[in-house]
């Protein structure tokens, strides 16, 4: 199995094409106004957004987006006028991680964790 498609809700999908454009997706297809997909700058993984009546609930998902130079990054888009909920930091599951809402409020993790996503020095042996 592999997961290569992950959609998140939105009250306003032209507004989430700029948000999502601005992270570095490219749109690869829409159906305004109540769908729009985007390939990632990096794999082979899609991601799109839905119309929806109303935000999604909190928490709700957390999307994990991997850079693979993180906070040079976060700085181009703090310049570019996104918010941030919490700037780069080192977390003790060996990633490096910074949160951002999308305008309809899901949680956006922007993080570098190379081997360690996979990988850490505690995970279980597959053998």
């Amino acid at each position: 199995m592999n997961l290569n498609q992950v959609t998140v809700p939105s009250t306003d999908v032209p507004r989430s094409i700029d948000f999502y454009r601005s992270l570095g997706l490219v749109l690869i297809g829409e159906n305004l106004p109540s769908y729009t997909r985007f390939e990632c700058s990096e794999g082979d993984a899609t991601f799109s957004v839905h119309q929806t009546n109303q935000p999604s609930g909190s928490p709700g998902v957390v999307v994990y987006f991997e850079c693979d130079d993180l906070d040079s990054t976060v700085g181009r888009l703090k310049e570019g006028g996104l918010r941030f909920e919490s700037d780069s930091q080192n977390q003790p599951w060996l990633w490096r991680e910074a949160f951002l809402k999308d305008p309809d409020g899901n949680v956006i993790c922007l993080f570098r964790a190379g081997e360690n996503r996979k990988n850490p020095p505690w995970w279980l042996n597959r053998n």
